[in-house]
């Protein structure tokens, strides 16, 4: 799960907020639970009044590709519960695509976790579960709002996708 630690930013449902800056821990008196924590000392990279009607799931699924013996991370569209490896691509290539087809439509293609997005699969791979912020629903915040979120995560992504090859756990 540290390998994707502060790489994405996170929407926690209950306080509506996306952090941009946060540390993830897991306290052993909680059993695995995780709990992501906002870095204290910069609370500007705590965006507040996120709608969860903004969030939408993706159906994309980030894998980390050693664990199917692959370099860097993978995206893959569909885990089979069976057992079965997923069919999966690279990170930079499958962003890339979604990227474009999401400007020739108009749109903007804006990833980010959900909290406890993170999952395990067959119980030995952990995989995250993408979602997407539609900014087109936060009109509710202020141009200026909509502008900073739209570029505090397009910063991560690019952070991610230029670092996506050299990535392994």
């Amino acid at each position: 799960m540290r390998l994707f630690e502060n790489r994405l930013c996170v929407y926690s449902e209950s306080v509506r907020q996306l952090y941009t800056n946060y540390s993830l821990h897991f306290p052993s008196d909680l059993g695995r639970k995780m709990v992501v924590l906002p870095n204290a000392y910069a609370f500007h990279d705590t965006l507040h009044g996120i709608d969860a009607d903004a969030i939408r799931k993706t159906g994309l699924f980030v894998l980390p590709g050693s664990l199917l013996g692959k370099p860097g991370l993978l995206l893959a569209n569909h885990l089979d519960e069976g057992g079965q490896p997923p069919k999966t691509m690279s990170f930079k290539t499958a962003l890339a695509q979604i990227i474009s087809k999401q400007q020739q439509a108009g749109g903007l293609f804006l990833p980010i976790m959900q909290k406890g997005d993170l999952r395990e699969f067959d119980q030995q791979m952990p995989y995250i579960h993408l979602h997407r912020l539609q900014l087109n629903k936060l009109d509710h915040l202020s141009a200026f709002d909509r502008n900073d979120i739209q570029n505090s995560i397009t910063k991560k992504l690019m952070e991610l996708y230029r670092n996506a090859d050299k990535l392994a756990c």
